[in-house]
């Protein structure tokens, strides 16, 4: 599986991104066809070799004529569907971006998608960066999207509404859901663009590289020189370790002997439903021999702020420690088997060494146990029996978040079973604003 990540120590925006991608091995030429072919006269791809803070990076410029059109959404995506060299997927790609930015615009200032009119992302260039960023993604291959924390930067920026704060209102909008962190640079270091990008194509946030091996980086640099930073994007590219099955984690833990146990019952479930992996709790001895609760949290980093946010409203704690671990996990797919009585949903989990295991799920078998009139436990042995003998509805998986492998896994000793992942994205969007798309 080749996966992307995109290392945004100083925000991201369009022309970073495609230059990032162009960096990386994806040929300028093909990226001026797909530009060429949207029917606006006059636009060149240019390509630029610069230096931030002592290091090599590419840089992209769009050249054009004077333009002053305000497109709306139907505008651009009536040019790119238009278009007679962008593929299917490349146009998916490029008109969800848009899409993006439109259905935030339309928000934040309270009109239609239909109404919306871009301005400044609107423009020949950011069109290009867009459709550029769409293409050379597909062109590099890329299965699966992983991205860091974004920087926002902070002060303020004039946009064609007025000046407003960093970040302005609607790339806001779009970096919803998507873990920020902080980095004291007075300038906008991402943008509407570079937030649509993000939301769109990303499969997964993570502070540090995923288990792969480094094919190819690509170093895309913004505008603007910063003081004591190197201002570009890197675009790490490589294939997806297989072998590898630790993945790190966050263990939280705070001691509690003055909680009720309907507190601690509310706790694990808000803790739960905003993305913890595991929440337990253990009885402890606390000072001057007082019983207590340690409640303890197994997350994802980047999850860790948020929910330590919800252990502290919840528990009144005074404290959390935090530390870092790995766990040793098996590869994983949610899978349907049928029985005599339907069809029962269930997960397989898999090593390289060992062969699959299937556990079918509890509210699954419940609901069919009742629904039929037979034991839960028949429904159970049905449904291991029917995993064993082959008896998997391969058009009704629904693969588990976690689980992106393309290996095949051993089904007992009965025969070979392969798995094919649609590497489509399928995301909620609340996006962008319309202003300049470099990176100041």
């Amino acid at each position: 599986m080749i996966v992307a990540y995109l290392d945004c120590a100083t925000g991201i925006s369009g022309d970073m991104t495609l230059a990032a991608l162009i960096d990386a091995g994806v040929d300028p030429e093909d990226i001026q066809k797909a530009i060429a072919s949207l029917g606006i006269p006059g636009v060149e791809l240019r390509i630029a070799q610069t230096n931030k803070c002592g290091f090599r990076a590419t840089q992209v410029f769009i050249d054009h004529p004077p333009q002053h059109a305000h497109r709306h959404l139907s505008d651009i995506r009536q040019m790119i569907e238009s278009s007679d060299v962008l593929t299917a997927i490349q146009k998916e790609t490029a008109l969800e971006i848009f899409q993006a930015i439109g259905v935030a615009e339309a928000h934040v200032h309270g009109m239609t998608l239909e109404d919306v009119h871009f301005h400044e992302v609107g423009a020949v260039d950011s069109i290009a960066d867009i459709v550029g960023a769409a293409v050379g993604f597909s062109l590099l291959g890329v299965d699966r999207v992983y991205c860091s924390q974004i920087p926002t930067g902070h002060g303020r920026i004039k946009i064609a509404h007025g000046v407003c704060t960093i970040p302005a209102p609607a790339t806001a909008e779009i970096l919803k859901g998507i873990p920020l962190i902080d980095v004291d640079v007075q300038a906008e270091l991402t943008t509407p663009t570079g937030a649509a990008i993000v939301k769109a194509m990303v499969d997964e946030f993570r502070p540090g590289l995923p288990p792969l091996m480094i094919d190819r980086i690509g170093y895309g640099a913004g505008s603007r020189d910063l003081s004591g930073r190197a201002n570009m994007l890197r675009l790490i590219l490589g294939e997806l370790a297989p072998e590898k099955e630790l993945e790190e984690v966050t263990l939280l833990e705070t001691n509690l002997d003055d909680v009720s146990g309907e507190i601690l019952g509310y706790t694990r479930k808000q803790l739960m439903e905003a993305g913890a992996l595991d929440v337990y709790t253990t009885s402890v001895q606390m000072k001057k021999d007082r019983p207590g609760v340690m409640i303890s949290v197994i997350a994802s980093p980047v999850d860790v702020e948020r929910l330590e946010g919800i252990l502290f409203q919840e528990t009144g704690t005074l404290g959390i420690r935090r530390r870092s671990i790995q766990r040793s996990v098996r590869r994983r797919e949610q899978i349907s088997v049928t029985t005599p009585w339907g069809n029962v949903m269930g997960k397989i989990g898999w090593r390289d060494v060992e062969a699959a295991r299937f556990t079918p799920e509890f509210d699954s078998c419940a609901e069919l146990a009742e629904s039929s009139g037979v034991s839960l436990l028949d429904v159970y042995r049905s449904a291991e029996a029917a995993f064993l003998f082959g008896g998997i509805n391969h058009n009704d998986n629904d693969n588990d978040n976690d689980n992106d492998n393309e290996e095949n896994f051993t089904v007992s000793d009965h025969s070979t079973h392969e798995h094919e992942h649609d590497h489509s994205h399928d995301h909620d969007h609340d996006h962008g604003d319309g202003h300049h798309h470099d990176h100041g």
